[in-house]
């Protein structure tokens, strides 16, 4: 019989962290295969097909940002890059490789396996017909296939930037976005450098659902990232 549970792919050259990471894993219920390079975890990720990868930057081999660009040129398998390089422009640097989520070193199990979950579920709903699909966080409903937004049961009114912003947020729920990856997907390429679109249009939508502004629910700021919209509150 198949073994059916996820398969994560752990690529670290630390002997102690690479053992922490597989009995963390292992113990919620994932299956983990375990390499040191860079270039291991491009053949094994093609091998193997694992269901998310766990990156540390820091290889001996090659830079962990050149892992993610070479993956991306073919899997969409979430990755998560967990490295003791903490500023945010080495954040942005893995986001915009295309990492979905960054752990800075230490972090504990739980914190960890949150992120996975987030990961596997985002995932799991990309992979679903967006023309179908529905998303609910809390309160927040965002009915794609019918372009309609309520909180409770109150129908809330957005422009269609806003409405572009809220769904692009949300088929990347529980993940942050950097500046430059929302405003290519949502003004399109060459507007990278206009911050000011971005912060009005977050400001707008704060506006419209959150009960306080000030204090959002759903629509988190990561200082100098970018935004995330939660995927549960």
């Amino acid at each position: 019989m198949t073994d059916t549970k996820p398969l994560v792919l752990v690529v670290e050259d630390e002997h102690q962290m690479r053992t922490l990471l597989r009995l963390a894993l292992a113990s919620h219920g994932f299956r983990v295969l375990e390499v040191e390079t860079g270039r291991e975890a491009l053949q094994q990720a093609a091998a193997h097909t694992p269901d998310l990868v766990l990156l540390d930057l820091g290889l001996p081999d090659m830079d962990g940002l050149d892992v993610t660009r070479r993956l991306r040129e073919w899997t969409a398998t979430p990755v998560i890059v967990i490295s003791a390089r903490g500023h945010e422009r080495q954040k942005v640097e893995a986001l915009d490789a295309g990492a979905d989520d960054y752990l800075t070193k230490p972090f504990g199990s739980a914190e960890l396996m949150a992120r996975v979950r987030v990961a596997l579920r985002r995932a799991a709903r990309t992979a679903q017909d967006p023309l179908t699909s529905v998303v609910l966080i809390g309160e927040l409903r965002i009915d794609i296939a019918r372009r309609l937004v309520s909180v409770g049961d109150k129908e809330v009114h957005l422009t269609p930037i806003e409405y572009k912003l809220l769904v692009t947020l949300s088929k990347h729920a529980g993940m942050v976005l950097t500046h430059k990856q929302l405003l290519d997907q949502v003004w399109g390429p060459g507007h990278a450098t206009q911050m000011q679109y971005l912060r009005v249009y977050m400001a707008q939508l704060r506006q419209k659902l959150e009960e306080n502004p000030a204090h959002p629910r759903y629509l988190v700021t990561e200082p100098g990232v970018g935004y995330r919209l939660k995927s549960e509150t």
